[in-house]
């Protein structure tokens, strides 16, 4: 077995042979492009790696505590979150009838395989922490580094917990008839996320266990929603719809489709809806450099996440429908799952409804920030950032305690300072598109490193995802990007105040934020100090690697 120590002197060597291919140098794109994986290479199919990716970062492989299981259950969690609680009955209101709603939720499905598709290859060729971070850089060199300090901004708005943090809040004080005033809920919220922090900063294995053992719950919990739908389709005493309540009739053949035809505005919202209900399927890529095996690890756990993520809503969609009327569906004000638990098993158990909510919240928020906590670990890592050893560094616990506490900063600064209303909806929604914004680039990246002019790169990972799946990921998220600036139906409103298009045209300006100190760092500073910027592997004495810049004066 391989030791610690081992893993150190394995890290020492491979920087010694990186330094030998010499320090990246200047701002301009590397004329070197047979560089060892550290130096912007990508693992390729005919290497071999007899390690499956694990010698592509030189991290300590006393550091890869991740295994299948536990991937599986990183992205698990990453996607399930409160929407398919709430979302069935957004998408049968945007849908008109309970067969087109399945339909919806089936391409929703169809769209979640190609994106994981896409970033099986990317994983797999580029098996590091960091998810976007790498590909990105990879794809768009130049002009150098633009692209990371760009990314930077970006991380911190879409890792915001912020918003979840509030859910996990008003299911609890719902659960336990507190009521939810803007001080009950900012209090339970912070709770929430400092112990967040805390676990998966200082206490690695625990927040580990927890995570999984949180997702096996969401998992057996859904399945039980699901089996009683099934139950309550084959009439099985028990398991009837309740006498006080309206029998449903949703898959008598001319109800399934009574409804259809909402128009082309609605039905477009309501795919939206059901594309973001599947977001997260990159969750595992965001910390490869903990994973063991990553290259096999990945091709393993991310398609069993995701079939498990279908195989559960689309059950519990037909849960949903068997024990609730459409009627009662679009007339309640109240989400499916309550009407769920009434109809089958009474009122009284809506509070034990309240408390599964809250437990899936927290399991997303622990898979979230988990992942979050590593890409600001590899941006750190990059050495663009000021600080970099801070952020970089896995002291004092063995974990990116320093990216997970700046991640904590955003998310309770969010929480405490921005109202309700617009300005909270603005965030969220800023949150997503910027997402799709990234996906965007990420999927047309993937598809420009087939073109001749990238060849010479030599981009041959060990999973090829087929070319018209990356071409159907990208035009979703294409769809994702465009969408929101097409003009909400008459007498629909966006925000309240803000122009419907805010976080859309928010989102796009994010980008000068990073463009500006790119060029600052970068072009303008050294220009006019006298100085050109040299950078090279060191390695610090918790056995991470990272960049370091160096300032060299420019020859009088």
């Amino acid at each position: 077995m391989t030791t610690e120590s081992d893993a150190l002197i394995e890290s020492e060597e491979l920087l010694s042979e990186t330094r030998n291919y010499g320090s990246t140098t200047g701002l301009g794109l590397d004329s070197e492009l047979g560089r060892s994986a550290l130096e912007g290479g990508a693992l390729s199919e005919a290497e071999g790696d007899e390690r499956h990716g694990e010698a592509f970062d030189n991290v300590p492989r006393g550091k890869r505590q991740l295994g299948t299981f536990s991937a599986i259950f990183l992205i698990f969690n990453r996607i399930i979150g409160t929407g398919i609680y709430a979302t069935p009955s957004n998408i049968l209101r945007s849908s008109g009838s309970v067969g087109v709603s399945l339909i919806m939720w089936l391409v929703g499905a169809f769209i979640a395989a190609c994106g994981t598709a896409v970033y099986i290859e990317l994983g797999t060729g580029l098996p590091r922490s960091g998810g976007e971070k790498n590909y990105l850089e990879y794809i768009y060199r130049h002009p150098k580094f633009l692209t990371t300090c760009t990314f930077t901004v970006y991380a911190l708005i879409t890792g915001t917990a912020t918003a979840n943090s509030v859910v996990f809040s008003e299911y609890v004080l719902h659960s336990l008839s507190i009521e939810p005033t803007r001080l009950h809920t900012r209090l339970v919220a912070f709770l929430c996320l400092s112990f967040v922090c805390f676990i998966h900063g200082t206490r690695l294995t625990w927040g580990l266990r927890l995570q999984n053992t949180l997702g096996m719950f969401k998992l057996v919990i859904l399945s039980l929603i699901a089996i009683s739908g099934v139950l309550c389709l084959l009439e099985v005493p028990g398991f009837r719809v309740r006498d006080d309540y309206e029998t449903p009739n949703n898959f008598e053949w001319s109800k399934f489709w009574e409804g259809s035809g909402t128009g082309a505005n609605a039905f477009v919202t309501g795919l939206y809806n059901v594309i973001w209900s599947f977001i997260g399927y990159s969750g595992a890529n965001y910390a490869l450099s903990e994973v063991r095996d990553p290259v096999r690890t990945i091709k393993r756990a991310a398609p069993l996440a995701m079939l498990s993520v279908t195989t559960v809503y689309l059950l519990v969609n037909v849960a949903y429908f068997a024990a609730v009327s459409k009627s009662n569906i679009l007339g309640s004000r109240r989400i499916v799952a309550a009407l769920f638990v009434r109809n089958l098993f009474g009122p009284t158990t809506e509070k034990a409804l309240s408390v599964f909510i809250a437990l899936s919240t927290l399991g997303n928020l622990l898979a979230g920030q988990f992942s979050q906590g590593r890409v600001i670990q590899e941006l750190g890592r990059e050495g663009i950032l000021p600080y970099s050893s801070f952020f970089a560094s896995n002291k004092p616990f063995g974990a990116p305690l320093s990216g997970l506490f700046t991640q904590y900063l955003v998310s309770v600064t969010l929480l405490l300072t921005v109202p309700a209303g617009d300005a909270y909806l603005f965030l969220i929604s800023l949150s997503s598109y910027s997402l799709a914004l990234i996906n965007t680039a990420v999927s047309l990246g993937l598809l420009l490193l087939y073109t001749p002019a990238y060849r010479i790169w030599g981009w041959n990972p060990p999973f090829h995802a087929p070319k018209i799946i990356i071409i159907l990921f990208f035009l979703s998220n294409l769809f994702l990007v465009a969408i929101p600036f097409v003009p909400p139906a008459t007498g629909s409103k966006t925000y309240e105040q803000l122009p419907y298009w805010s976080h859309s045209a928010g989102a796009v300006s994010v980008s000068l934020i990073g463009g500006v100190y790119w060029y600052f760092w970068s072009i303008w500073r050294p220009k006019r100090q006298g100085y050109k910027l040299e950078r090279e592997w060191i390695l610090q004495d918790d056995g991470v690697s990272r960049y370091v810049f160096r300032q060299v004066p420019n020859p009088s």
